[in-house]
């Protein structure tokens, strides 16, 4: 881009919340003034050698200095021995993409290209249970797409069969599967063409950036938060040309913009999040940073003390990001994420670094004009829901863990077009919100046959807040299935027990915790584990408490190791003892 910031008409994207009209469940909106106690209470005292960069820039590509080589992880190796933008910037993939993988398994060299390079662009290699094939993640800023979009990827996968299928990320983001290599040049053109890109989403870069799924609709939103999130995409990715300056991070990197005061984005989960706020009659964003999940450690983001105008927020993603990548740790893995940086340097000292790289050297202190309101109760999103545009309504469906074919994508393409403006928004929850329905035609779309067998506008209570990852099915990371496990235990579970609130239960399949259990009302973690009969079974390690909005809060390990044949009774345990439910053969005495 030709200039680090992108003037926008703040004020006009300001907009009044008076009154709450949806649905609510009871979940606070705004983070407390520190949602966790800083690693430490200002700088600590670091040696001035510890503070040089360890990256410099060669021949355009940003590589590891041979001093701090000693001690790196493999994945440092892989990117010192051939740089992963190559593939895309040079035209690597054109080649790679004619080697037969017969070939390719002859070489180190293309044997890493399709097992880590590609996840540069995009690309994951799904050499465990799928030899071959490869998973496919885009990048969807705000988690906005268009029905044209929607068709080509539905296209992509029609071709590779059962192979083929997509789901909805809780990135706000598509994953496709089945894709095999010599098809990747023409899918990458094919990606291009429709306004779409893979670049820079998997391994150490930047993740889709998050944004309120009911950005400029919603008639009780803080701020519009689309053209922000597509001004960091395009930011980050150069315009999806590719930008060296961001893709040699330590490890991978999240952000999001909060819209809502309903806390859509999950910031407290992000490594850099923005939320507005107002400062001496000036829009802008108070910031966040450090918020991450790993098997080993889980942070909630905490304050970094400072502000930025509304109009100027790319300068301190670009300090933020040199900071971590000229001076985050690339050793152990498991202490590459950028909380483990502000722990070392204290969050002062962090502030310190990011300020040395800011263009004015300065950067403002946080604003106490927070826009988020703190009482505010998160609403549902599922149903029809009147916009702020008056004669327009939007509907927000249920995606069963996320998981769609090729036949129901183009079917929601043309519902988008046939009743809306021709787009669709996908959400952290893994569901699908059609936007822009003029209310003369909400009877008929709630009547489609889509909807009335497949993606209910009105799922079960205790279906609407359920989240899956991939599992085992397609991850070599997994330990165990989860999508279809996840419906299979929710819907015994309700057959068995009646709640009167969402109670939002996830599932990963392993520690690295893609489904997120930590922020889970009930989460479930997949382990090997033994029956009572002493055979070794899938199972799952179950977390409790965890808590989304203004009273965040990260989930605990509430029983190790429970064999998944036994979850039923132990959900429909909880689901009493802890969330108000009711024994349905109770309920049914009582009636």
């Amino acid at each position: 881009m030709s200039s680090l910031s992108v003037r926008f008409l703040a004020s006009s994207l300001l907009t009044n919340s008076s009154n709450n009209r949806f649905k609510s469940t009871r979940l606070q909106a705004t983070p407390p003034p520190q949602t966790a106690a800083p690693p430490s209470s200002g700088a600590v005292e670091v040696d001035a050698l510890r503070l040089e960069p360890r990256v410099e820039e060669k021949d355009g590509y940003f590589i590891l200095k041979e001093k701090f080589r000693q001690g790196i992880n493999p994945q440092e190796k892989v990117k010192i021995e051939k740089e992963p933008m190559k593939l895309f910037m040079e035209n690597g993939i054109e080649d790679l993409a004619k080697i037969s993988l017969e070939e390719i398994e002859k070489s180190k060299l293309t044997k890493e290209d399709i097992d880590v390079r590609l996840k540069w662009l995009g690309l994951f290699h799904r050499r465990k249970h799928h030899y071959g094939r490869f998973m496919m993640r885009l990048k969807l800023p705000n988690g906005v797409t268009t029905s044209a979009q929607t068709r080509y990827l539905a296209s992509v996968i029609r071709k590779y069969g059962e192979d083929g299928c997509a789901d909805v990320t809780t990135r706000q983001n598509w994953q496709i599967r089945g894709v095999v290599l010599p098809d990747v040049p023409e899918i990458l053109k094919g990606l291009d063409d429709v306004g779409l890109t893979s670049l820079q989403s998997g391994m150490d870069n930047v993740r889709n950036p998050v944004g309120n799924p009911l950005a400029g609709i919603d008639p009780h939103e803080i701020v519009d938060t689309r053209s922000y999130c597509n001004l960091l995409s395009q930011y980050i990715t150069a315009n999806s040309r590719g930008n060296p300056a961001f893709t040699n991070l330590p490890r991978k990197w999240n952000v999001c913009v909060i819209g809502s005061h309903d806390l859509y984005e999950h910031p407290h989960i992000n490594d850099l999040a923005y939320m507005p706020a107002t400062k001496n009659g000036r829009f802008g964003f108070n910031l966040l940073v450090g918020g991450f999940f790993s098997p080993k450690r889980c942070a909630e983001a905490i304050p970094l003390d400072a502000w930025v105008p509304g109009d100027d927020i790319l300068p301190v993603c670009k300090a933020v990001l040199e900071t971590f990548r000229d001076l985050g740790f690339r050793g152990n893995r498991q202490k590459t994420r950028m909380m483990w940086l502000i722990d070392e340097l204290g969050i002062e000292g962090f502030r310190e670094e990011i300020v040395k790289r800011m263009p004015q050297l300065s950067l403002e202190r946080a604003s106490s004009e927070d826009l988020v309101d703190a009482q505010w109760e998160r609403r549902d999103y599922f149903g029809a829901h009147p916009q702020k545009q008056e004669g327009l309504s939007f509907v927000g469906i249920h995606i069963p863990v996320g998981r769609i074919q090729a036949d129901d994508m183009d079917e929601l393409a043309r519902l988008a077009d046939e009743y809306g403006s021709g787009e669709l928004r996908l959400t952290v929850e893994q569901n699908i919100i059609i936007p822009n329905i003029e209310n003369s035609k909400l009877e008929a779309l709630l009547n489609e046959p889509l909807l009335k067998n497949r993606f209910s506008p009105e799922p079960p209570i205790l279906m609407k807040g359920l989240v899956a990852c991939t599992g085992n099915q397609f991850c070599g990371q997994a330990i165990i299935e989860t999508k279809a496990r996840a419906l299979k235990v929710t819907e015994e579970v309700g057959r068995l027990v009646s709640v009167v609130k969402p109670v939002r239960m996830h599932w990963t399949g392993c520690p690295n915790t893609c489904g997120q259990v930590q922020v889970a009302d009930i989460g479930f973690m997949g382990c090997m584990t033994r029956n009572k009969d002493g055979k070794v079974v899938e199972g799952a390690d179950v977390f409790l408490g965890g808590r989304i909005g203004s009273d965040s809060h990260l989930g605990e390990i509430y029983k190790k190791s429970v064999p998944c044949e036994d979850l039923v009774p132990l959900v429909v345990d909880l689901l009493v003892e802890k969330f108000g439910g009711v024994l349905r053969e109770r309920e049914e005495s009582e009636d």
